[in-house]
């Protein structure tokens, strides 16, 4: 990164490219994160885009974490607020599918917030700077639900809870892919055939 985006002016517009590019990826994915449309969205040069960014993966790869820490915060507040009690199977499948895939009625732009994310696990095949991206924001998730069950009188070993989160992925993957007009009931079906295996009640 070039000295002068140290500057408080620099620092200033090169997050105002990051949130532009982070806005154009969940509006159109990553095909609609170029260097114009992004310097457009901020108002700022053409050229600031290669100023401030070694390249365009490099500014996606900032704008994909400011979504995900965006997505982290939400859920991080959500299970802050989740009180410790013995949940049976039904709650504690709710709670887990709000935080995997978030409150559809509190935030309409969901939807488009999901397709971003599983773009996102996909890309970082093709993309190796969004990789220590992924693995920074899933070990924050890992955290998250291990705390959620906890709070919930529940356990789930590291390899359950990746088999879990895997699972749910895997239906919305599928669910989105095929429109279906209730994804999170497909996956919501999928947990509760599975939870009380994969996350058994503390005893």
């Amino acid at each position: 990164m070039v000295s002068s985006a140290a500057t408080p002016k620099g620092e200033r517009r090169r997050q105002a490219l990051v949130a532009s590019a982070a806005e154009l990826l969940l509006e159109g994915g990553f095909d609609a994160v170029r260097h114009r449309a992004v310097a457009t969205r901020a108002d700022l040069p053409l050229a600031s885009t290669t100023y401030y960014f070694d390249s365009l993966d490099d500014l996606i790869a900032c704008a994909v974490e400011l979504n995900g820490n965006a997505d982290m915060e939400a859920m991080r507040a959500r299970v802050a607020a989740v009180t410790q009690r013995r949940r049976g199977a039904e709650s504690t499948v709710e709670l887990l599918v709000e935080l995997l895939l978030g409150d559809e009625e509190k935030r309409p732009e969901s939807r488009e917030r999901l397709i971003s994310r599983y773009e996102r696990f996909v890309a970082c095949a093709r993309h190796p700077a969004l990789r220590d991206v992924q693995l920074r924001l899933r070990a924050q998730l890992d955290d998250l639900l291990t705390d959620a069950l906890r709070r919930s009188g529940r356990t789930a070993p590291e390899g359950q809870l990746r088999r879990l989160v895997a699972m749910v992925d895997g239906a919305m993957i599928t669910a989105l892919g095929e429109y279906d007009p209730d994804p999170r009931g497909l996956a919501r079906g999928m947990l509760l055939e599975s939870i009380d295996v994969m996350a058994p009640p503390v005893v």
